[in-house]
């Protein structure tokens, strides 16, 4: 396994330096051609990938922009719309995920465990059903 880390890290880092360097801004590039570090990356195994982080990040912390990813398409983003109520949005969606409830959010599962713990203690169970499920009943969020 260990051997295998000797060819596995650098082609890790490789890849990871050179998609950072596709989604560098020239600034972070500190005045090198992007096909330069491309190449500084490809060519020199483990300290290109290093040395690109590194300038890279030290860019970063001195232009004072966060490490965030810029837009893969240039332009101005539009900003969003709120779509029309009413039937052209379609069918409600349920506010709940689908699938199995938590124990301690399935109000048939606390249905049953009150029956049970009413039984164990000689209380007569209650005739009404567990309640009711779904987006009408109430939530304690």
């Amino acid at each position: 396994m260990v051997r295998a880390l000797v060819y596995i890290v650098p082609v890790a880092l490789a890849i990871y330096a050179l998609f950072d360097l596709a989604r560098s801004l020239p600034e972070e590039r500190v005045g090198v051609r992007r096909w330069a570090w491309v190449l500084i990356v490809v060519l020199i195994p483990v300290l290109g990938p290093l040395v690109w982080i590194l300038v890279s990040r030290w860019a970063r912390a001195q232009s004072g922009t966060p490490p965030t990813v810029p837009p893969l398409r240039p332009g101005p983003v539009p900003p969003r719309t709120r779509r029309p109520a009413g039937p052209a949005r379609g069918p409600a969606r349920p506010s709940r995920r689908s699938g199995p409830l938590p124990p301690d959010d399935d109000p048939e599962f606390l249905w049953r465990l009150e029956q049970q713990r009413r039984r164990a203690s000689g209380e007569p169970p209650s005739a009404d059903g567990p309640a009711p499920s779904g987006p009408s009943a109430p939530s304690d969020n």
